[in-house]
C-alpha cells in the first residue's frame, strides 16, 4: 500500500474576495518578489468539512468543533428535568472533561445575567468531539437525568483515543488539557496561492432606497467599498494513508470514502466568503494525483517565477509537468503512480483521480 497521496490542483477563480485579511481584505503573500493571492489552508478545510460533501459521504462519521458543549449539555439536562442548580453543575463536570472552563470574576458574577453565567459553560479552547464522544454524552445526560447525583469520575471518562470521526481523523485535533488524546492530522494543507502577480482592486458600490422618490434626497442610500481581486491558484495537500487509516482505528473502506470525499471536495469546493456578492464558485481545471512511499514534496517551485501571458492555465499545467520531470531526473522517481484530470482538454476524470486515490 501507498503510505503518502499528494495532490496538485490548479483552481481559476473569477473577481472574488474568497478569504480576508483583518482590514477586509483578499489575504495576499510575497513570493518570488510578486505579490500574490493566498487562501488559508484554514478557510479551505472547514469549507470542505461542513461541505454537503462530506456531510452525505460521512453520514455518522463527523464531529463538532465548539467551545459551547456545556450549554447544549445543559440544556438537555434541563429539557429532562433536572434541576437548575445540578443541571449547571453536572454541565461544567462533563465540558470540563475537554478543556478549562471559562470563569467570571467576583463582580462579573453579581452583574452577570443568565446569558453571561452560561458562559462558565464553555471551555476556553476550542474541541473537537468525535462522534463516539457524542454519543458517551447523550448516555452520561440520560444516567444524570434518571440518577439521584453527581457524575462520577468513572462516567466522567469521556475520551476516546479510538474514533471514527474522519475530519478529525484528516486534519487533527489538540486538547490541551488532555495531550494523550490528541489526533495528529493525516493530512497537510498548503495555502493556496496564486501562480501569478496580482493586484487587489477597490469596487466602490452603492444601494438605492426604492421608496425615495428623490423630492428632498436624490443621493444614495448607502455608499460602500469592497475590495477583490482574481487569479489561478495552485494548491498542494499530502496525505499520509497509512495515519488515517490508523486515526480511524483501522477501519480502511472509511478511510477510503474519507479520501474521496476529500477529493471531491478540494476540486468542487468554495470557501464562503463574499459569495453572494461576487458568485465565485470554481471547479478545478486541473489535478495531478501522486502515490508512492517517497519523501512528499509540494511542486510550488514551479511558480516562484510568476507566469505571465495571455494563457495562464495551459502554461501552468506545462510548468507543473516539467518539474515534475526534472525532480523525477535529479532525485529518482518521486511516485510510484500519477493520474491526472486536465478540464482544458477533456482528459481524465474526478472518478479515475478517486479510483487512483484510494487503490492500492
Amino acid at each position: 500500500m501507498s503510505k503518502f497521496i499528494q495532490l496538485h490542483l490548479l483552481t481559476s477563480y473569477p473577481p472574488a474576495n474568497l478569504n480576508r485579511d483583518d482590514l477586509g481584505r483578499p489575504k495576499t503573500a510575497m513570493m518570488g518578489g510578486a505579490n500574490r493571492l493566498r487562501v488559508s489552508s484554514q478557510s479551505l478545510k472547514r469549507a470542505w468539512r461542513t461541505s454537503d460533501i462530506f456531510r452525505s459521504a460521512l453520514t455518522d462519521h463527523l464531529g463538532v468543533r465548539t467551545k459551547e458543549m456545556g450549554r447544549d449539555i445543559y440544556q438537555q439536562l434541563l429539557e429532562k428535568g433536572v434541576k437548575d442548580k445540578a443541571a449547571f453543575s453536572y454541565a461544567q463536570a462533563i465540558a470540563g472533561v475537554f478543556g478549562k472552563l471559562k470563569t467570571l470574576s467576583k463582580k462579573e458574577k453579581v452583574d452577570a445575567d443568565e446569558n453571561k453565567r452560561q458562559t462558565e459553560l464553555e471551555i476556553e479552547q476550542l474541541a473537537h468531539f468525535s462522534p463516539e464522544e457524542q454519543q458517551a454524552i447523550t448516555k452520561l445526560i440520560d444516567e444524570l437525568a434518571n440518577g439521584d447525583g453527581a457524575p462520577s469520575n468513572e462516567q466522567l471518562a469521556l475520551l476516546r483515543k479510538q474514533h471514527t470521526a474522519a475530519d478529525i481523523a484528516l486534519f487533527g485535533r489538540m486538547l490541551a488539557s488532555s495531550p494523550a488524546y490528541n489526533t495528529e492530522a493525516a493530512a497537510q494543507v498548503a495555502h493556496a496561492i496564486s501562480v501569478h502577480k496580482v493586484t487587489v482592486e477597490d469596487d466602490f458600490f452603492t444601494a438605492v432606497d426604492d421608496l425615495n422618490n428623490g423630492e428632498e434626497d436624490m443621493g444614495a442610500a448607502h455608499i460602500g467599498e469592497t475590495e477583490f481581486a482574481a487569479g489561478l491558484f495552485y494548491l498542494y495537500l499530502c496525505i499520509d494513508r497509512e495515519l488515517l487509516i490508523e486515526n480511524l482505528s483501522s477501519d480502511t473502506a472509511l478511510a477510503d470514502k474519507t479520501l474521496a470525499a476529500l477529493i471531491e471536495s478540494a476540486a468542487t469546493i468554495a470557501p464562503s466568503g463574499k459569495q453572494n456578492s461576487f458568485a465565485s464558485r470554481a471547479r478545478a481545471s486541473y489535478i495531478l494525483c501522486e502515490k508512492g512511499n517517497q519523501q512528499p514534496r509540494s511542486l510550488s517551485v514551479a511558480f516562484l517565477k510568476p507566469i505571465g501571458g495571455n494563457d495562464l492555465l495551459a502554461q501552468s499545467i506545462q510548468n507543473i509537468n516539467e518539474t515534475v520531470k526534472k525532480m523525477d531526473q535529479v532525485y529518482g522517481a518521486c511516485a510510484d503512480r500519477r493520474c491526472s484530470l486536465n478540464a482544458e482538454t477533456g482528459e481524465g476524470s474526478l472518478q479515475g483521480i478517486i479510483e487512483c486515490l484510494s487503490g492500492d
